[in-house]
């Protein structure tokens, strides 16, 4: 089983979100919880993929159209960090 760390400020952000993008997240969670994140890479509607820049180190799955959540999995280990759940603004805060 792998464990999921919220960032503190997802929790404002996930109050804010969509029902349908917050349903899209918890089935997000319960498959990061169950199989990883390849587990998510076997899912074409997640899209996850890697990114770069500010953010190298770290992946964006999709959760809608406009909506991504950006997290981290640190050292192999079963730990993933969620930084953001957002509309697709890829700047680091």
């Amino acid at each position: 089983m792998w464990e999921i760390y919220e960032h503190r400020k997802c929790a404002k952000q996930i109050g804010k979100l969509p029902k349908d993008v917050l349903m899209r997240y918890e089935k997000w969670k319960d498959i990061v919880r169950i199989s990883g994140p390849g587990g998510l890479r076997l899912i074409k509607g997640f899209h996850d993929e890697a990114l770069s820049g500010q953010w190298q180190n770290c992946r964006s799955s999709r959760l809608g159209r406009k909506y991504r959540v950006i997290y981290e999995v640190k050292n192999d280990r079963l730990y993933v960090r969620v930084f953001q759940i957002n509309a697709h603004d890829y700047r680091r805060r």
